[in-house]
């Protein structure tokens, strides 16, 4: 029992629950970190920590721009897009929600007490509710704003 990896015990019950859930997201992401925690690429733990977040990012925003990279939403259309007061709403959130996440990377950075609790729930929700993993960041700008952490 002193041996018990409680770490690589949680990895491979999100890797159930992503399974169960049918959540390829959480499945993969599950099981390509069991494989680095059990292989020597566990060596590269800490460039996975500190460039990971970033480079999910970049793979985020490339599939989020891509529609207009490709042509399949014209520029015409981004620009009438504008005239919409959904769309001016939609900007809004957008500027919002980037504010959030700013306050969040904060938070995390000077409270890292709360990091657990915030993945934890994020990964909950996308292997329970279908959510998608962009959560963290937003969690914690809302909860910087609920603890009054900035």
């Amino acid at each position: 029992m002193s041996h018990l990896d409680l770490n690589l015990i949680v990895l491979i019950i999100l890797l159930a629950c992503g399974i169960f859930s049918h959540n390829t997201a959480v499945t993969i992401a599950a099981a390509v970190l069991i494989i680095f925690r059990i292989t020597p690429l566990s060596a590269y733990f800490p460039l996975l920590q500190q460039h990971g977040l970033n480079i999910g990012i970049i793979i985020l925003t490339i599939g989020v721009l891509t529609p207009i990279a490709s042509g399949a939403i014209a520029g015409n259309d981004i620009l009438k897009s504008f005239m919409s007061w959904k769309s001016l709403v939609a900007v809004a959130i957008g500027l919002f929600v980037a504010w959030l996440g700013g306050r969040g990377v904060t938070l995390m950075a000077n409270q890292p007490n709360v990091v657990a609790g915030l993945l934890i729930g994020t990964v909950a929700g996308v292997a329970l509710l279908r959510g998608v993993p962009v959560g963290p960041l937003i969690a914690a700008g809302l909860l910087s704003l609920i603890i009054g952490s900035s």
